[in-house]
């Protein structure tokens, strides 16, 4: 942090003769320098890092209005006015925390994700920086549900594109030096989830896969704001995705924008909305609107560009649309009072569960699955021999001003960090 030396006073002659004092103004903090109070490895909260100081803006784009004008039913007006109604003081303070304890999570998970470290110990990295950093262990009964993890960390290799996280008692994965490893996490702070994300790969004959896709999330970023139309952003991400080619192993291979996964609006307390925000071109008459909030994410592959959903587990999500009222089993009852009472519909994991001191909890979950009250989520890949890029960047849609990015602290070109 920033440290102010004692002041400095110096002699001057006036016009007279005589000596006059004249004591420097003290230089203020920046944000910029505000924006520099980290430890290495994230373990201090950031109340006590800030104390009562803002946390930092994120980077700020205007938005010119389109010249269409969206016309709006009543039923539209008024859930316009409570999008708008929600963007208060708390709401932007709750972001900037969030994007700020992701921003120096994140930077300090780049360090580390080297070939050699686990998925375990980065997982834990992670997680345990986050925790700290928010001030909020998820401990004790509610205290999840406050501030920490806006989902399990996702640390997804190769053809595996997303919802992948280690769990327990599976084996041991090491990140190799030709593996390309996708890092998504989200940080929640009363239920106001960041979700960002970047990609991995020592060996460089990867770079312009890496390029292509974080050229496709900052032009989706670009072009997001009041009124953008989602088939429009679709078909601009995917021109400049696949304007990019791969060399492997001697051949030339174009980028392909992945299907069957897109970008998606953030609800509070839900990692997923009802809009969607694709990296291909798709006709659809959604527009984003102000007050919302997007995680505009893009893939990019060497294979099919498809993803389809495979075996394993990545996590769960309580629906909370389905009553429990036919639980038959005492011990998918049990399982369920402590999903509502920790997580409610984050989403969480095994190792979530058994951090809490679950045990035996298969059958219930089973039950709970079954019964469609909790959803579970399995890994998302293309097909095997293929590599696959990611990043993501959280916009709040604004009229007067545009986050680009919740996340503080990025390059003034725009670009995700490296």
């Amino acid at each position: 942090m920033d440290t102010l030396t004692s002041d400095r006073i110096s002699l001057k002659l006036n016009h007279k003769g005589k000596k006059k004092k004249k004591k420097n103004k003290k230089k203020k903090k920046t944000g910029k320098a505000l924006g520099l109070r980290r430890t290495v490895p994230p373990r201090t909260a950031l109340s006590s890092l800030f104390h009562d100081q803002p946390y930092p803006e994120g980077e700020i784009v205007e938005h010119l209005p389109p010249d269409d004008k969206l016309q709006r039913t009543t039923a539209e007006e008024l859930r316009h006015s409570s999008l708008t109604a929600n963007m208060n003081d708390d709401f932007l303070n709750d972001y900037r925390k969030a994007a700020e304890v992701h921003r120096q999570v994140r930077q300090h998970v780049q360090t580390i994700a080297k070939p050699g470290v686990s998925m375990s110990q980065l997982a834990d990295e992670v997680e345990d920086s986050v925790r700290a950093l928010t001030g909020h262990q998820g401990l004790e009964k509610g205290d999840a549900l406050k501030a920490g993890m806006g989902f399990p960390t996702g640390l997804c290799l190769n053809n595996v594109a997303a919802h992948w996280t280690p769990n327990p008692g599976a084996s041991e994965v090491i990140l190799q030096y030709d593996d390309v490893l996708k890092v998504d996490f989200g940080v929640h702070v009363n239920g106001r989830i960041v979700d960002s994300a970047f990609t991995v790969a020592a060996n460089p004959v990867y770079d312009n896969l890496l390029a292509a896709v974080k050229a496709a999330t900052n032009v989706g970023l670009k072009e997001a704001g009041i009124d953008a139309r989602m088939d429009h952003i679709s078909e601009m991400i995917q021109e400049v995705m696949e304007s990019y080619e791969v060399e492997l192993n001697r051949k030339t291979i174009p980028v392909k924008a992945v299907r069957g996964i897109t970008g998606h609006d953030i609800l509070r307390y839900k990692i997923h909305g009802d809009k969607q925000v694709p990296f291909v071109r798709t006709k659809t008459s959604q527009r984003m609107e102000e007050g919302e909030v997007f995680a505009i994410e893009t893939f990019g592959s060497t294979g099919k560009g498809y993803a389809r959903e495979d075996i394993g587990i990545y996590g769960y999500g309580r629906n909370e649309h389905v009553s429990a009222a036919g639980l038959y089993y005492a011990s998918a009852k049990s399982l369920l009072k402590t999903i509502d009472e920790n997580f409610g519909t984050l989403v969480f994991s095994r190792r979530y569960l058994e951090r809490l001191g679950a045990k035996n909890y298969h059958l219930g979950m089973r039950s709970l699955v079954l019964n469609g009250i909790v959803e579970s989520y399995g890994p998302l890949v293309d097909v095997a021999g293929s590599y696959v890029a990611q990043f993501e960047h959280v916009s709040i849609v604004s009229k007067s001003r545009s986050p680009k990015r919740t996340d503080a602290g990025f390059q003034s070109d725009g670009s995700a960090p490296a």
